[in-house]
């Protein structure tokens, strides 16, 4: 069992762009990789990985697999064992009242979870379980922060309760954010 430290992962968003970032906890638990493989009259594929470890593998396979096609439109979303599922699908609306700001997924738990667009006092974007409670959240640097050195200033954070998610919370949210930069 890994060691628990009673502390939330906060994954510094190094870039905090949509077509490429590391994402560093900032005490060294874990090491995402969010890389952008193919940009093409076709579409956009964008590949995570899990780096922790630091194992060459862990740079060749992804675990999750993005893609959108040449309008920026919804594509898929493959995990490293499944095979492809439509993103809007996977991803999909809570309500038409909603809008598309609001999404729900389920997890590799078997868990509901929501993805909402400033749900919550200071965070861009905020995930809750199906008992409504916070499990991440991803935060953009604040207007009038001083700049930092090789950081963009934006954070995903993970409660350690569910850093098993964190490829699949990095993932959704990207997606988010792709929705919302490009207004679909």
């Amino acid at each position: 069992m890994a060691v628990r430290y009673g502390l939330p992962f906060f994954l510094e968003d190094k870039t905090g762009r949509l077509s490429g970032s590391e994402f560093l906890e900032i005490h060294d638990r874990m090491k995402l990789l969010y890389r952008r493989r193919v940009h093409d009259d076709t579409g956009t594929i964008y590949d995570i990985y899990d780096i922790t470890t630091g194992s060459s593998e862990s740079f060749q396979v992804p675990v999750v697999s993005l893609s959108f096609g040449a309008d920026n439109s919804l594509g898929t979303i493959k995990y490293r064992s499944q095979q492809p599922k439509q993103i809007s699908r996977y991803l999909s609306e809570v309500s038409i009242f909603a809008g598309s700001r609001l999404r729900r997924f389920f997890g590799s738990d078997g868990n509901e979870y929501r993805w909402g667009y400033r749900l919550a006092e200071g965070n861009e974007w905020t995930c809750t379980n199906s008992r409504a409670e916070i499990v991440a959240h991803y935060n953009l640097k604040h207007p009038g922060e001083p700049p930092y050195y090789s950081s963009s200033g934006c954070m995903l954070t993970v409660l350690e309760d569910f850093g098993h998610l964190a490829c699949e919370m990095l993932a959704t949210v990207m997606i988010m954010r792709h929705i919302v930069a490009h207004d679909l």
